[in-house]
């Protein structure tokens, strides 16, 4: 059932006194924050009722955020994916490494040795590349792309040539159609090693990104709930910077991940039960 049908309108009352209301764990909320695959949709497939639940709390006034740690493409890109896929996203509420980091490097005027794949690189526009002596390295998701020279450039460029080290990123790996595939966080963290250098991270779970996003927002962090599929990646890191935190028990979830602590402060079957209840 979809989560706007369980709120028929009576033709006597006004439209307003009947809008969706959110799970009751969130009230207060007022800006939700989307994590992507595996929250709104697995395989390129919506999952059940997030769209009509992404519709129904901007009918009810609460702002909306998508924010992903993808950074093989740019943030056109996945907000066009979002509203092929019926949630009618625009670009200014998508939130990616790649975008945090060039906003960075743009404020601090970097040149950059950019190993990001090239259909990301339209959002370090204004940022000037530079192969050979850099003022950071940046790295994010090559994927196929990776090679062993490509690695040990990187490494030589921070090690030899003081460049600063900069992720888009920590996960570990991600789930893909094909299956489990490394993510940007094992090619950081080699360089990590090799070099002595801890790397400027932007992506979740560090802070940085979740605090971008509050400061978008202009709401205090207790004000924002964060949903996602992966319980320290998306959930923990946005409850430590005082946002609420909400599983869903779909995307890369495992009941296995209920049995630590600390706890989130809902868990749900999937985001069609955020609203209505």
């Amino acid at each position: 059932m979809s989560p706007l049908s369980r709120f028929p309108v009576p033709r006597f009352l006004p439209y307003t006194l009947t809008m969706p209301i959110l799970h009751p764990a969130l009230r207060g909320i007022r800006a939700v924050v989307f994590d992507l695959d595996g929250v709104l949709y697995e395989e390129q497939r919506p999952i059940a009722g997030a769209a009509d639940t992404v519709t129904a709390m901007r009918a009810a006034g609460i702002r909306v955020r998508f924010l992903t740690n993808t950074t093989s493409i740019k943030r056109d890109a996945i907000a066009a994916n979002l509203t092929r896929l019926g949630f009618d996203a625009a670009a200014a509420q998508v939130f990616s490494p790649g975008y945090a980091a060039a906003r960075y490097l743009r404020a601090q005027g970097w040149s950059a040795h950019l190993l990001v794949r090239a259909a990301a690189l339209e959002d370090f526009a204004g940022v000037s590349h530079d192969d050979v002596k850099p003022q950071a390295v940046v790295v994010g998701d090559l994927a196929d792309e990776w090679t062993y020279e490509r690695l040990n450039h990187a490494f030589r460029l921070v090690h030899q040539g003081g460049a600063r080290l900069v992720g888009l990123g920590r996960s570990s790996y991600w789930r893909a159609a094909r299956g489990l595939l490394l993510d940007v966080g094992p090619y950081l963290a080699a360089l990590e090693s090799a070099t002595g250098q801890q790397a400027l991270v932007f992506g979740k779970p560090e802070r940085a990104i979740f605090d971008a996003v509050v400061a978008d927002l202009g709401l205090p962090a207790a004000e924002v709930a964060m949903i996602g599929d992966d319980l320290a990646c998306d959930v923990l890191a946005a409850m430590r910077v005082g946002m609420r935190g909400v599983l869903v028990r779909t995307g890369k979830f495992e009941e296995g991940d209920l049995a630590g602590s600390p706890a989130p402060d809902l868990v749900v079957d999937s985001v069609a039960d955020l609203i209505g209840q």
